[in-house]
Order: structure tokens, then sequence, then C-alpha cells
């Protein structure tokens, strides 16, 4: 896996989101994955496939006329990427007025309250 997480667009991530549910796929495959939930075309998702694979965000194999395209980075490396970008860009980089912000705004069940002390009491270990 990569060292520096690329940056994704939001409409890489859909392409992102499919190759890390399952892959290798072809570009024709992950057209049709993202069929139902796109107005895309196919020369749109291709661009994208592209895109990704000159940032180094997915590779891919040859075989014959076929490309099958993998993810070189984890969808984990990725999600922490974009939330340090967030945080950074929005509060400072410190998490606390984010959290404080959240939870003011927030509707939380008792079941998302109940969750959150369990989060918190686990990181006092």
């Amino acid at each position: 896996m990569s060292t520096e997480t690329p940056r994704i667009s939001d409409a890489e991530w859909e392409v992102m989101k499919v190759l890390w549910a399952e892959a290798p796929r072809t570009a024709g495959e992950i057209v049709e994955a993202l069929e139902g939930s796109r107005d895309w075309n196919p020369k749109t998702v291709r661009t994208l496939i592209k895109r990704l694979t000159e940032k180094r965000a997915i590779g891919y194999n040859q075989t014959g006329r076929v490309y099958s395209y993998y993810p070189l980075v984890r969808e984990e490396e990725c999600v922490q990427s974009e939330t340090q970008s967030f945080l950074k860009r929005i509060y400072g980089g410190t998490l606390r007025p984010m959290l404080v912000n959240f939870l003011q705004d927030e509707k939380l069940s008792r079941e998302d309250i109940d969750e959150l002390k369990r989060i918190l009491d686990e990181r006092k270990d």
C-alpha cells in the first residue's frame, strides 16, 4: 500500500467504493456497478479511473485488451486522510471543537450516547 495517501475527489470516491467492495474489476464492471447510483456515462467513469490511476490510488493488470483495476490504498487510509484534512480546514486541526459542535447540534439516541460512553471508557484504559 502507498505511503502518501492521494487526494480523492467526491466523484472518485464513488469509483473507489466500488473497488474497495470487490476487486479486481474491469472498467465495464465499474460502470455497471455505478449505473444504479449515478447518472454518469461510461466515458465519465473511464475518466475517473484514469485520474485515479494517475494518482496511484488504483492499479491495473492487463490481460490482452482487458484491464482489471484494483485499489492501491486502503479505505481506512483514505478515510483517515480525509478526516485529518477536514479537521484542519474547518476546525484548525483540533478535534474538540468539532465534537462539541456535533454533540450540541445532533439529536442523539440513547443507544448513540451509550456507544459514545463505551468508546470513551475504552480510551481511558
